[in-house]
């Protein structure tokens, strides 16, 4: 299992529209994107896990594409640092 990292979605994107934009490369285990606690709108990124290959025919595909007019990148989600870890 890969997690996906996307960016720079428009804020007219739904969790249907891009779990079947990224059905055409395989099976979207989950999806979680960040919206607006207000109005509900997309923040602009989302994470999607996806199977190894699955996932790497995804970025290769969609990766700088465009999106309802915006440009979005998709790469492999990197782990933040400084999260968790011992208390002092």
């Amino acid at each position: 299992m890969i997690t996906l990292s996307v960016r720079g979605l428009p804020r007219s994107t739904t969790e249907e529209s891009l779990t079947a934009l990224f059905t055409e490369y395989g099976v979207v285990r989950s999806l979680k994107m960040a919206k607006d606690l207000f109005s509900g709108d997309c923040k602009g990124f989302a994470t999607i896990d996806m199977e190894g290959h699955e996932a790497r025919a995804a970025i290769a595909a969609l990766d700088g594409s465009e999106l309802s007019g915006s440009m979005i990148r998709v790469g492999l989600d990197r782990p933040r640092k400084g999260r968790g870890g011992k208390r002092r």
